[in-house]
């Protein structure tokens, strides 16, 4: 048996480890043949791949570098390298490996197909696209053609591209289609890609020649895709004319598609709409009068011959007379009967209400005859179209109401009328299995709505506690209900009874992308809430848990986005390519990532390690340009349109965590960690292991970072909460202060690097690559004496110690005002958050030998008051906090509570079901008082004596 063989055979059993999970086992393999074969490259890739996965980074680091140096051809080294590279994050080494191995061995078509997809995994589409020109000389073969297009492509799609070279790059791939042997008509995604080069350069001729031809109509009768460019391009040469017809053609047909109803509306406008205003003659206005004519009576014969089975042409009637409305062309009283003819036959529908809604703008009279019509409807409860009929009705009424018809009294009324509807509506559907939602779930939903703006009239908790109590009732008949979840979700934390908010969260079952667009309903200030503190890890883990789709994205796009390539579907790549951006760049994942820093540092010793790990971190996504991928259309509201959205309304303190909270908090910490973190630019450098993630384009991200941290946008302070605006005005002050001094004894790169390396070999046996000891020997050792002169030790700013002083009597106004839960917390997780703040600022002053060195006697002194002044008021916050936990707990709690929902408890809703929610609330609002008070009082006792 030859060597080779018996290698592969003694090779087998490591792949085996790593793919079952094993890696410690593949490890042991590895290092034992190893022993026999001391120059292997595969056996030593694999070894640095499966300390990869075991976390065991700076060990692999000397691996994978070994490997790299020695430029393997080897197919299944080169193979483990690459998921080596991945794994650390040197997505620039892969690239640099493949490019290497095509090189040497440029007839190799697998490894210049893989350099292609190395560019691509890293966005670099202007070397994909030489790689893949290269690749089609050499090869002949049309796909490394078309590669090198949609290569061009994307690079002239690219934000940092100019105007001037993203014609020319367009040029360049029209001039690459044309070139090609084979003409791109013979797949859809080729033809698609060939007239989108077209419509970008209008050559509005030439894409003619090619959507007219018998296979251009073709593709485009089977291709959305391509159908859309089509009707792109027809409109930018003024073809509405044209395209009015052929989707009246369509529509005859028996196509039913709402792009193509829009198409027949926006020719009939065409005369008008495409010219400037005050250019409009009165020929054009004749012309536009005879095709709503019409178009009238062709959306009227299609309707008529659909009836009830589709109601497209009813609707885009709707839309013909509402924008012959806006152009003066009609009455709205014609829009109003349309209306009221389309409620007649699709108002059993559950999209009828969302169909009308666009058309309620009404004028006065119009809108009374609108609301007598639907106040004229009978509720019956006879059949689920009945009882979809009278939801209908109640929704079209209420986002009519106005200003004078909102008050505490009259929706307190509509809020209870919603509910008796309601339950009256559930025997239609008890016998539909636990699974099934009921039909009458909405009239619930206006009830929780309407009990909501109860609460925002008079700020009064016993509206949300009706509110709750429904939306909990709604769930034990409608078990997959999200809608009622979210809601409760919102409501429970403005409560202060975040475990239940969780629970309903957590039910929800949310999966996949819905971690990044849904995880602000429970997360967004999460700090507020959370007992990590006492070691609770609870949110904690669900910042990890939420943040995992991140790290899935950021591992299987790529990868989607070359299978695209090599299966030729063109037409997908944009969309994986935006997919990937928008959740790399998401401002959900930074802002639950610094909600995860804020509540680690309650929890775990503060210490150099965790400081510069985070520090580096924040500074890349400080670097982002973010995507705002949160969903809040999702959120149920019923409100009246001339109120806030249920949305906006039930927003935590009023606000949301968008840019402007995400960067003012980025800014406080970045410059906190840096003080205390002996990281500069030069050691940061060394010490990265992957590649540095791309800079933001944005002007701003360009400027220093210390210019960017020390500025502060109105719009963006507008998104604090007042007790985080002080925060913010008070880490600035205490930051300014201590600068100086931070700047001045934080030890010079080559000190940093030196001990970096000697701990680096310590764990490994290995120094720290890039670093040269011996070119840094004289700054390596001792403490060198700086050029600059010793800053003067200046008195502590008075906002120190006052800020702490506020903080208290805010508290002690909010409980004697007996505000809400939510709010007491916010204000103590706020100090207790200034408390850490201060303690990290102050944590390189704490060595005796830095005090006595740098003579920094009298600066550590002032310390003292400070931090005594701050343990005060924790103490005394955290000792209020647990008394009113206690207090939250009693069975009086439970009493008022029950008492509160007196109003809501009506037939199906017992009293032991009140009772069982009212426990449920007290018993969740006492675990976070008790256990913010408790977690309070530990951090004090840890660091308070610092």
């Amino acid at each position: 048996m030859s060597a080779a063989v018996t290698l592969e055979r003694q090779i087998r059993p490591i792949y085996e480890a790593l793919d079952t999970g094993s890696n410690k086992s593949a490890i042991v393999s590895c290092n034992k043949l190893l022993k026999k074969y001391p120059n292997n490259l595969l056996v030593k890739s694999l070894k640095a791949l499966a300390l990869v996965r075991s976390q065991k980074v700076e060990e692999s680091l000397a691996l994978c570098d070994e490997v790299l140096a020695a430029k393997s051809l080897d197919d299944a080294t080169i193979s483990a390298m690459m998921h080596v590279l991945k794994g650390l994050g040197r997505i620039t080494d892969m690239v640099n490996m493949f490019e290497e191995a095509y090189k040497q061995q440029p007839l190799n078509e697998e490894y210049g197909a893989q350099t292609f997809f190395a560019h691509v995994r890293t966005a670099n589409w202007k070397s994909a696209q030489q790689v893949s020109t290269r690749m089609h000389k050499q090869f002949q073969e049309d796909r490394y053609l078309y590669w090198s297009v949609m290569g061009a492509i994307l690079q002239a799609s690219d934000p940092s591209t100019t105007p001037g070279m993203k014609t020319l790059l367009f040029k360049l791939a029209h001039r690459l289609v044309t070139s090609s042997p084979t003409p791109s008509y013979l797949t859809a995604d080729r033809f698609h890609m060939h007239i989108s080069i077209l419509k970008e350069l209008e050559l509005y001729d030439e894409a003619n020649t090619l959507l007219e031809s018998d296979i251009g109509k073709t593709i485009c009768s089977t291709s959305l895709a391509c159908d859309q460019t089509r009707r792109e391009i027809w409109q930018g040469r003024g073809l509405f004319g044209e395209e009015g017809q052929r989707a009246q053609q369509k529509i005859s047909n028996g196509d039913r598609n709402w792009l193509e109803f829009l198409s027949v509306l926006d020719s009939t406008f065409a005369p008008i709409s495409s010219q400037r205003e005050g250019e409009i003659t009165e020929e054009s206005k004749n012309e536009c009068l005879e095709n709503v004519s019409k178009t009238r009576a062709f959306l009227a014969e299609v309707a008529e011959k659909d009836g009830t089975k589709n109601r497209g042409a009813p609707l885009a009637l709707l839309e013909l007379e509402h924008r012959a409305h806006k152009f003066a062309f009609s009455d709205d009283t014609v829009v109003v009967g349309l209306m009221e003819n389309y409620f007649t036959q699709f108002g059993d529908k559950a999209c009828c209400f969302e169909d009308l809604i666009s058309f309620l703008d009404l004028e006065t009279t119009s809108l009374g005859r609108w609301k007598a019509f639907l106040a004229h409807h009978q509720p019956s409860f006879a059949s689920v179209g009945d009882l979809q009929r009278l939801i209908n009705v109640r929704k079209l009424e209420r986002y009519m109401l106005v200003d004078a018809e909102i008050t505490v009294e009259s929706e307190t009324a509509r809020g209870l009328k919603y509910l008796e509807e309601y339950l009256d509506g559930l025997a239609l559907g008890g016998d539909l299995p636990v699974t099934e939602l009921q039909p009458a779930d909405d009239l619930v939903l206006l009830a929780a709505n309407a009990l909501v703006m109860v609460w925002v009239l008079n700020r009064s908790e016993e509206a949300l506690s009706q509110a709750a109590t429904a939306l909990e009732y709604g769930l034990t008949k409608s078990r997959m209900s999200f809608q009622m979840r979210i809601m409760l979700v919102r409501i429970y934390r403005i409560l202060g009874a975040p475990s239940l908010a969780l629970e309903h969260y957590r039910q929800m079952n949310v999966k996949q992308v819905q971690n990044d667009t849904l995880s602000h309903l429970i997360l967004t200030r999460a700090f507020t809430f959370s007992l990590a503190a006492t070691g609770d890890l609870t949110y904690p883990s669900e910042c990890l848990e939420s943040s995992q789709i991140y790290l899935a994205s950021s591992q299987e796009t790529s990868d989607f986005i070359v299978r695209a390539f090599t299966a030729e579907k063109y037409t997908q790549i944009p969309d994986f390519i935006d997919f990937e951006n928008r959740l790399e760049n998401s401002l959900q994942r930074d802002v639950v990532k610094l909600e995860h820093v804020r509540m680690r540092l309650t929890h775990e010793p503060l210490n150099t390690d965790i400081i510069d790990m985070e520090l580096i971190e924040l500074k890349f996504m400080f670097d982002r340009a973010h995507h705002d991928n949160r969903d809040f259309v999702i959120i149920p509201s019923y409100q009246p349109q001339c109120k806030p959205t249920f949305n906006e309304q039930s927003l935590l303190f009023g606000s949301s965590t968008g840019q402007g909270w995400l960067w003012c908090f980025l800014k406080l910490y970045i410059r906190a960690f840096q003080h205390a973190s002996d990281l500069d630019d030069i050691v940061e450098q060394k010490l990265l292991v992957g590649d540095r993630p791309k800079k933001s384009s944005d002007a701003e991200v360009q400027l220093p970072l210390r210019e960017r941290l020390a500025l502060r946008k109105a719009g963006e302070v507008a998104e604090l909460t007042s007790d985080e605006t002080q925060l913010l005005d008070w880490a600035t002050t205490l930051g300014d202060w201590l600068e100086p001094h931070h700047n001045y004894v934080r030890p010079p790169p080559a000190v940093v690097l030196a001990e970096a390396s000697r701990q680096t070999e310590l764990k490994t046996g290995f120094p720290l690559r890039g670093v040269d000891l011996q070119a840094n020997n004289g700054d390596a050792n001792g403490h060198p004496k700086k050029d600059e002169e010793v800053p003067p030790i200046k008195e502590a700013p008075g906002l120190l110690i006052v800020f702490f002083d506020t903080m208290l009597s805010r508290f002690r106004h909010l409980l004697e005002s007996k505000c809400s839960i939510s709010e007491l917390l916010h204000v103590a997780t706020i100090t207790q958050e200034a408390f850490i703040l201060f303690t990290i600022e102050t944590m390189r002053f704490k060595s005796p030998a830095v005090i006595k060195i740098h003579k920094l006697g009298n600066l550590v002194s002032q310390f003292k008051d400070v931090r005594l002044r701050a343990s005060c008021v924790l103490k005394e916050m955290s000792a209020a906090l647990i008394k009113v936990g206690e207090v939250e707990g009693s069975v009086d709690q439970r009493r008022a509570f029950v008492q509160a929902c007196t109003a809501v408890t009506i037939k199906q809703i017992t009293h032991d079901f009140v009772l069982n929610i009212a426990k449920s609330v007290t018993d969740s609002r006492k675990k976070v008082l008790e256990g913010v008070g408790k977690g309070m009082a530990k951090l004090n006792a840890a660091h308070g004596q610092s």
